[in-house]
């Protein structure tokens, strides 16, 4: 079944710096949803890293399942694969809740109505107290964009016009409408951000 697995040079230069940052923000034991799983480079690391970690990779394309599985087929905290849009009204009920939802580099290759979809599904399948992480380029107001960002985005919305970069304030904004908030941001390699969107805990 390997011989099925797609590579993302990309996912493999930036998985370690990444696990880093999931090390600060998941718990011992954390069930994640993986949003746009790709190659499945990402879910097989992060499993392998941490054992205690259960992931539930899914994907929109459903073109990557089969690499997905050869990527993470024997890894025993990794879920088969699952198709997902996120911007469907509704995800699948049996998706069930997670304490986390991660997702990287897809809001700047997809139309903007997946930045709702995604805070909204995220908002109904974490935990209370659960977080959205988020990694990626955004535009930053007040913050000069690298020349290399600005590129990539007149590169992505010349090949579709509604790609781009997504400016920080309005992710931050369909995040509040979805009752979760802007908890903290890490700057990564590449002029790239990580973002955690934390979902209030339940109430005394």
């Amino acid at each position: 079944m390997a011989s099925a697995s797609r590579f993302s040079p990309a996912a493999d230069r930036n998985k370690a710096p990444i696990l880093a940052v999931l090390e600060e923000v998941l718990p011992a034991g954390a069930v994640v949803l993986e949003i746009a799983s790709g190659t499945g480079q990402h879910a097989a690391f992060f499993a392998a890293a941490h054992p205690s970690w259960t992931w539930q990779p899914t994907d929109a394309d459903a073109q990557t399942m089969a690499s997905i599985a050869a990527r993470t087929e024997a890894s025993t905290n990794v879920r088969p694969p699952l198709p997902l849009d996120v911007r469907l009204a509704e995800w699948p009920p049996t998706l069930g809740r997670f304490d986390a939802v991660y997702c990287a580099n897809m809001l700047h290759i997809a139309e903007w109505s997946t930045c709702a979809g995604l805070m909204q599904g995220a908002s109904r399948h974490l935990v209370p107290g659960g977080v959205l992480v988020l990694y990626g380029p955004y535009l930053v107001d007040g913050e000069p964009l690298a020349p290399s960002n600005a590129a990539f985005d007149a590169d992505l919305r010349a090949r579709n016009a509604s790609w781009g970069l997504r400016a920080l304030s309005l992710v931050a904004d369909e995040a509040r409408q979805a009752g979760l908030a802007l908890e903290r941001r890490w700057i990564m390699a590449a002029n790239n951000l990580m973002l955690a969107l934390r979902l209030p805990p339940a109430a005394p």
